[in-house]
């Protein structure tokens, strides 16, 4: 057998950057680069991997890890999970500040490589710098706390352990079911130690992502209870874009009249305007949907781990209803007693269509969907209507913003009041064009996930829609973008404070306190925040709009620069879009000497008595 002698940290990198996959016919690195902060654990050895083969496998510098793995998730996400970026830190506090990142990952089934120095195999130079001692097992270490947020977990400490480890972590990451973070630990003096690898180890690999069939016998129980159904209605996930099948989605749609509900993952699987496209679901949905979901009897969820802002914490569908889960991974489409119909997604689509030949619902369903969308578009027309008012409302932004845009720039959130203003109010012009990480509801991830996504496609503008107070947690990457070259329009409205939180914190009978800057201890009055010279100072252009009549122009000019540019824009902090009709649960005091709380309490009691308990 012909090997050659490399440190474990080269065969790493060579054997990464052997694996190929296909994205629209063409073959292309199935990691096409690597987002790394340097420190003592990674520095000696695997940057020195890195550094001879920076031409082919760009290293990209983060200026926080938790916000470069970050842009890793945003960066598969914006490219289907056909790629997969890596994100290596050293030991201690820089790993640990991966964590967060891993779990956005795990939450939103999202692939990454998380590569980490860990502690020195042999022990001999124990305790090392950033070591965290456990008195009573030495083996453990900081990096013990991914095993809680990823799907694949090693520990290396021989140089041979990648050659079972390596191609493991590949398929995990690829694989439609089990797809998820991959973390390894790298011990420092492993790292560097030589061994003689099979040649054949660096062999070229080019993977196509499985398309896994569901059962026969699942997929025709399926067809006989859709065959049966007078109302029955699709909730479309992200599961519907990871594989691919938007289009297959709406012609089935259309030709069987089911009407489809996006949740907040799967937003923009159709288009605004398509015939079937009833809005979004659940707690950041439209009234449209959920009405819907309240009369149908036969809810078909594709691609979606059926979350509790989506199923309006289990309380928008009818007791009676059947559900059938149609997922890659088991464990999801198993959820609350459903119909489990396990295989891609459009695979699954296909073979539906097939055996629900010359079956359609009822017209009456159908032209149903479209009068309460109507009605939720007119309501949705309102709000988003152009003022010239000193302050605007969060709709408004978005409604300029979606203006705007182009047909196929991408709008991206994450945390806090953005998601259901842009989930309620954004009009998707093409499929793939909304990004809102809200499986995690991760801060943070705003900036850093549109430095990623653009990365991933920079022929489109990536436009960050974006909190104060989000905003203040991780903007570390406007300077990133700047430093790459990666331009973003950032608009972010400021409500001065967590207003979404101090909104649920009301709605549940509480006082307003420590959420909007106004009502937390202070040391005098509340600094006013400039975040358009904040941008500036990282090298962004920065422009503060002193009136809604001044965003569409500022807009114009941020499409038209040559650099990431930052909108600063205040709303008011207590428009908001509401009345959708839907439920979320959240823990309410049972006892209280405010009559405000006891009233919540007993709103919360009686949501409770619609709540589908696992049946």
């Amino acid at each position: 057998m012909k090997t050659v002698r490399l440190t474990m940290a080269q065969a790493l990198v060579r054997f990464l950057m052997a694996q190929r996959t296909m994205i629209d016919g063409r073959q292309v690195p199935l990691f096409p680069g690597v987002f790394a902060i340097f420190g003592h654990g990674n520095v000696t050895c695997l940057s020195e991997a890195l550094e001879v083969v920076k031409d082919e496998f760009p290293t990209w510098r983060g200026q926080n890890e938790q916000s470069m793995a970050l842009a890793a998730v945003g960066f598969a996400k914006a490219k289907k999970r056909r790629q997969i970026m890596v994100a290596t830190s050293s030991i201690g506090p820089g790993a640990l500040n991966m964590v967060t990142a891993a779990g956005v990952a795990h939450t939103n089934r999202l692939p990454i490589l998380i590569l980490s120095g860990d502690t020195y195999a042999s022990r001999a130079p124990d305790p090392v710098l950033q070591q965290v001692e456990h008195f009573g097992d030495p083996t453990l270490t900081v990096n013990d706390a991914f095993k809680a947020v990823t799907r694949y977990w090693d520990r290396i400490v021989r140089p041979e352990q990648i050659l079972q480890s390596l191609p493991q972590a590949v398929a995990v990451m690829l694989d439609p079911a089990e797809c998820g973070p991959v973390f390894l630990g790298l011990a420092q003096d492993a790292q560097g130690e030589g061994f003689d690898y099979p040649v054949r180890f660096f062999d070229e690999v080019v993977h196509e992502p499985p398309r896994p069939r569901p059962d026969t016998r699942r997929i025709e129980a399926a067809i006989d209870l859709l065959r049966r159904a007078e109302r029955p209605l699709i909730v479309a996930g992200g599961g519907v874009r990871y594989s691919g099948a938007e289009q297959a989605l709406a012609e089935f749609a259309a030709k069987h009249r089911i009407p489809v509900a996006e949740t907040i993952a799967g937003r923009s699987v159709l288009t605004h305007e398509d015939p079937a496209n009833v809005g979004p679901i659940g707690g950041l949905g439209s009234t449209s949907a959920n009405t819907l979901a309240a009369e149908a009897d036969v809810i078909l969820a594709i691609g979606s781990r059926m979350q509790d802002f989506t199923t309006g914490s289990w309380s928008l569908f009818a007791a009676d209803a059947r559900l059938i889960g149609v997922n890659a991974a088991r464990f999801d489409a198993h959820k609350h007693m459903s119909l489990p119909v396990v295989g891609d997604a459009l695979a699954c689509i296909e073979d539906l269509d097939a055996g629900l030949a010359g079956w359609r619902a009822p017209a009456a369903w159908m032209e149903r969907g479209r009068k309460v969308y109507a009605a939720w578009n007119d309501f949705i027309d309102e709000r988003i209507r152009p003022t010239n008012a000193a302050v605007g409302s969060y709709a408004q932004v978005v409604g300029a913003v979606n203006r705007l845009c182009g047909d196929h720039d991408l709008a991206l959130t994450a945390a806090g009041g953005m998601p259901g203003e842009l989930c309620m109010n954004w009009r998707a012009r093409a499929p793939d064009t909304f990004d809102c990480e809200f499986g995690f509801s991760c801060m943070g991830y705003e900036v850093a996930g549109g430095w990623g996504a653009k990365m991933a496609d920079p022929d489109r503008e990536v436009v960050v829609m974006v909190g104060d107070g989000s905003y203040m947690m991780l903007n570390s990457d406007i300077y990133s973008s700047v430093l790459t070259g990666h331009k973003l329009i950032v608009v972010v409205c400021d409500n001065g404070g967590f207003a979404v939180i101090d909104r649920l914190q009301r709605n549940t009978g509480v006082p307003s306190f420590n959420n909007l800057l106004e009502d937390c201890k202070t040391a005098g009055p509340v600094p006013a925040l400039d975040f358009a010279r904040h941008a500036e100072a990282m090298g962004a252009i920065g422009i503060t709009v002193g009136a809604m009549g001044e965003f569409d122009d500022a807009f114009r000019r941020a499409q038209a620069a040559d650099r990431t540019t930052l909108i600063h824009v205040k709303v008011e902090p207590r428009d908001w879009t509401e009345g959708n009709g839907a439920w979320w649960e959240c823990g309410t005091p049972e006892v209280s000497e405010r009559e405000t709380v006891r009233a919540a309490r007993k709103a919360f009691e009686e949501a409770k008595t619609k709540q589908r308990l696992g049946v």
